[in-house]
């Protein structure tokens, strides 16, 4: 099942395991569990602490397996094979049931520890999806109970439960959530106590000396260099990572020659882990409060942090059509991730709203997978590169709509059925029959929390001059979120580094708060 590189990657992995695993597999006839006995007799082979054996329970996923510490049976349980990004699960599973600890804060290890209740997870994913959840909560509590369930080996389920897009989620029977879900953001969602306990906490910390809004590649960049300048740095971020957690391939960024949005997220968040910044994750941004020595951010959990200087840094999100229709089917039909989501329609037919690179880029992914794709561009030509161009015009599954305005997605109330566009030049109204439509027209900058405290372009993004500063002094700004042309993760991770550059220039010609001031007086007084 597995070439000689991966066997001797994987092998490499479970040397670092210190305690006896067992998986045990529920398997049938089928090629799909032939192909999981395959692979679970690799891992086995890759250490001799791995033991595998054939689970007599009446298991009606089959194939599934499940991967224990010697005389418990609570341990994460994969249905279907776990390959792709799912790979990166299982071995996650075996190094944490191993006895490997896991790379998550001790206070999130014991807020899991201490949930209270019966949990069990059914989560479905596809081979191409790279947002898998981590699956630490399962290794950590034996009340919680986790299966990832690979939807391509289980078509009934996804039929059955009407899933059209992944990860999707469910608790105790009942769908839980949808997207990429950090384990922080689970929590959040089942132990409605800890919003509360941390809001106290953050209310109780002293000023900074610069607060960073946004942990994507501008948040990064800039909280290593303000750490690095040795001024007391804080970042609160609604997910560290930002957009990047949602971006598939990464190929330009200097020196990476390739990596994947989520392995890049994970890197940015180490790298700043490194120094003495303190990250405050799950925080949403709600009012920016000028003063004349701290600025305030209010966050929407309650809580306020005080800063002598402020780099916002919220990047940008998806950009919706807004037509009747987009909000009732998300993730029913209509959604945001091509690569994610694509293989749920395999065979089906398909749009793609957008004719930019995105947009026919989709496009062409998806005429690998699904039966036809229809692209609607609003304006008159295509906006994609021209090698983009030729190859959707070479694919003879795809229909190219120019001069169409998107009016309406249609259902039947469960799901996708139809897409309606206005034809600009005739008039004509054209309904489309199909099950998909994936919107790529573009991205709206996170700043709807700052009309009327910093100046704004008409597109709603942050005015910022050539060092970062926006209209309000000690306010700064970086990435997605600014005006600064060519929305590129290189470029927010520059403009991060130059806005935390222009927030220490700031400070030493600024100064201090006068109970900064006086204490310091007494320091040297004692002294």
């Amino acid at each position: 099942m597995l070439d000689a590189g991966t066997k001797a990657q994987l092998k490499s992995y479970l040397d670092r395991i210190s305690q006896p695993i067992e998986i045990l597999a529920s398997l049938d006839d089928t090629k799909a569990s032939s192909d999981v006995l395959a692979l679970l007799k690799d891992v086995a082979e890759s250490s001799p602490l791995v033991k595998l054996t054939e689970s007599r329970e009446d298991i009606f996923r089959k194939p599934s397996f499940s991967i224990n510490r010697p005389n418990e049976n609570h341990g994460p349980r994969f249905a279907g094979l776990p390959m792709g990004h799912e790979f990166t699960s299982l071995i996650l599973a075996l190094l944490q049931v191993g006895g490997y600890p896991p790379k998550v804060e001790q206070p999130v290890i014991d807020q899991i520890r201490a949930l209270d209740g019966d949990f069990e997870f059914e989560i479905y994913v596809s081979l191409t999806c790279h947002n898998c959840p981590d699956v630490v909560m399962a290794v950590q509590n034996p009340r919680i109970k986790t299966t990832m369930i690979e939807g391509g080996t289980f078509q009934d389920e996804i039929k059955e439960r009407q899933i059209m897009a992944v990860p999707t989620v469910f608790l105790n029977g009942t769908e839980f959530g949808q997207g990429r879900m950090s384990l922080e953001e689970i929590l959040a969602k089942i132990d409605t106590g800890g919003v509360e306990r941390e809001a106290k906490k953050i209310d109780q910390k002293a000023p900074f000396d610069v607060l960073i809004v946004g942990g994507g590649p501008a948040g990064a960049a800039a909280a290593v260099y303000a750490a690095r300048k040795g001024i007391r740095t804080g970042v609160a971020s609604e997910r560290f990572g930002g957009q990047v957690l949602d971006t598939l391939g990464i190929e330009n960024f200097i020196s990476i020659k390739e990596t994947e949005g989520p392995k890049f997220a994970i890197a940015l968040e180490e790298h700043v882990r490194h120094y003495d910044v303190d990250i405050m994750n799950l925080q949403r941004a709600s009012a920016l409060v000028p003063g004349a020595e701290y600025i305030e951010v209010k966050l929407e959990s309650g809580a306020t942090i005080k800063s002598r200087t402020v780099i916002i840094s919220t990047g940008a999100r998806w950009r919706n059509v807004n037509v009747p229709g987009e909000q009732e089917y998300k993730n029913k039909g209509v959604a945001y991730c091509p690569h994610c989501d694509g293989p749920l329609f395999k065979g089906k037919r398909v749009a793609v709203i957008g004719g930019g690179n995105s947009g026919v880029e989709a496009a062409i992914d998806l005429a690998g997978l699904v039966g036809h794709v229809t692209l609607i561009e609003f304006d008159k030509q295509l906006r994609a590169d021209a090698v983009l161009q030729r190859k959707l015009h070479s694919l003879p599954n795809v229909t190219v709509h120019l001069n169409a305005q998107t009016t309406e997605i249609t259902g039947d109330g469960q799901k996708v059925n139809g897409l309606v566009y206005k034809d600009r030049v005739g008039g004509e109204i054209v309904t489309v029959p199909l099950e998909g439509v994936f919107v790529q027209i573009g991205l709206v900058p996170n700043t709807d929390w700052l009309k009327g405290t910093v100046a704004l372009s008409k597109h709603g993004e942050i005015e910022v001059d050539a060092r970062g500063q926006t209209s309000v002094p000690g306010v700064f700004a970086a990435g997605d979120a600014t005006t600064v042309p060519f929305k590129q993760i290189i470029i927010a991770a520059g403009d991060g580094a130059k806005a935390a550059l222009g927030a220490f220039d700031h400070l030493i010609r600024t100064p201090a708060p006068v109970a900064e001031s006086a204490k310091a007086s007494e320091e040297a007084v004692a002294a």
